[in-house]
């Protein structure tokens, strides 16, 4: 598929030119061109720090609308982009500007010279600049990959750490077992400053708390310290000290309670003082593209409609990301009984199987097919995946053709889906400018 954003990117392009993608799990290289351009990262307003295996962009969204919800300038680097590489770095509640990044860029790669520095790492230290140079109450900051050695892991006191729900992915380099994956997230608990911890696995909790009472950092940990569910369709968060009665999740998904909850316990461990009404206006305002997002526009959303069917896209990609889609999948089929059909694409080396295993209860079509990049599992190992979770599968060439398959049959319009990850996601966005991320 030709994709003429990705293409005239040129931001992407002088970056990807110029440094390598390779992952380098350390922060020297960073540390080091932040000391010669006068340690911007000194220079930020409080920090919040997000890291763990699934939910880290949905909590960084809920943190970002609740900041933004109680008036405060909140900068937020994310990853991966989904079209363009701005959706990377908001500086006080916008998408950095072209022309911004251009000064950043030339600036930051006369500071590093000739020094070998990776991909994401420049582009951490490009906003830790800006955000430096940037007038904000508040930065809320993704970690890439891992954690301890991720090229965000530079802050001394973060005002807050938070640790997203963590499962088995990346297991080339973080994995693979359970621990040493916990291992990896826990390094972003500094001394004494305050942890707030998704639901996780015994064998995960068990490594964080070690990590915290190595640090002495005071631990609050989600069905033990405070808690969130949903009750009557609306998320209760029950704080130490009050109970919060918030209206639902903006995104869709049982999960995104916990997502929420999360957030709402970050928020509230940064400002103790953050009003019910703004919390509130957060949690319901949050957007977080490709996380079982409704598309009703761009071409696929077109044909779609044409048929009466619903159209979704999401990102996730392990099975733990899988478990989540098929509860949410499952809602959307109680409440309008249609069958499900999945159009999928993953990359290489990803456990599709565990993905596709949580749905096999639902027994959804599955068209496998591929994507534009070296990393995508050619289609017939994704259908391969699909089969021996039990599911019925067909191999199309694109995206395209598969939602055109998946419409093309005889009764009820479906509930489409597409899912199997970031960049596959990134795809069907990036062809109208009506769907790219703003």
């Amino acid at each position: 598929m030709y994709d003429p954003i990705r293409a005239s990117d040129a931001v992407i392009q002088r970056l990807r030119a110029n440094h390598p993608t390779l992952i380098d799990l350390t922060t020297g290289r960073v540390e080091r061109l932040l000391a010669v351009l006068g340690h911007p990262e000194k220079k930020l307003p409080p920090v919040i720090h997000v890291a763990g295996t699934n939910g880290k962009g949905s909590t960084v969204a809920y943190l970002r609308a609740i900041g933004e919800a109680a008036g405060l300038r909140v900068h937020a680097i994310t990853s991966p982009h989904l079209v363009r590489f701005a959706e990377r770095i908001r500086l006080a509640g916008r998408l950095i500007t072209d022309a911004e990044l251009e000064d950043l860029i030339a600036r930051v790669e006369a500071a590093n010279g000739a020094e070998p520095i990776s991909f994401f790492e420049i582009t951490t230290v490009l906003a830790l600049l800006a955000f430096s140079e940037t007038p904000a109450d508040l930065a809320i900051v993704e970690v890439g990959l891992g954690g301890r050695f991720d090229a965000t892991n530079i802050f001394d006191a973060p005002a807050v750490s938070v640790i997203t729900p963590i499962d088995y992915d990346h297991l080339e380099m973080l994995g693979p077992e359970l621990w040493k994956i916990a291992w990896e997230k826990a390094g972003i608990i500094k001394a004494r400053r305050p942890a707030v911890v998704a639901r996780q696995m015994d064998e995960a909790l068990e490594v964080i708390e070690r990590e915290a009472d190595d640090r002495m950092a005071p631990l609050f940990v989600m069905g033990r310290d405070f808690d969130a569910w949903e009750e009557r369709g609306r998320l209760m968060v029950q704080m130490p000290d009050r109970l919060l009665d918030l209206p639902p999740p903006a995104l869709f998904g049982g999960h995104q309670f916990e997502n929420a909850g999360l957030a709402v316990a970050a928020a509230l461990t940064f400002d103790h003082g953050l009003s019910e009404e703004a919390i509130a206006r957060g949690v319901s305002s949050a957007s977080w593209p490709a996380r079982f997002q409704r598309l009703t526009k761009g071409p696929l959303a077109a044909l779609a409609k044409a048929r009466g069917s619903d159209l979704w896209l999401d990102g996730g990609h392990n099975p733990h990301a899988g478990r989540a889609l098929a509860e949410a999948a499952s809602r959307l089929v109680d409440r309008d009984p249609r069958p499900l059909v999945l159009v999928a694409g993953m990359f290489a080396r990803k456990d599709s199987e565990g993905f596709f295993r949580p749905f096999a209860e639902m027994h959804p079509k599955v068209f496998a097919t591929t994507f534009d990049s070296p990393n995508a599992a050619p289609a017939q190992d994704i259908a391969a995946a699909a089969l021996a979770a039990g599911l019925d599968v067909e191999i199309v060439a694109d995206v395209g053709e598969g939602v055109r398959q998946a419409l093309a049959g005889e009764g009820p319009a479906p509930h489409l889906l597409v899912c199997g990850g970031l960049h596959f996601a990134g795809e069907v966005l990036a062809m109208s400018p009506e769907t790219w991320p703003t």
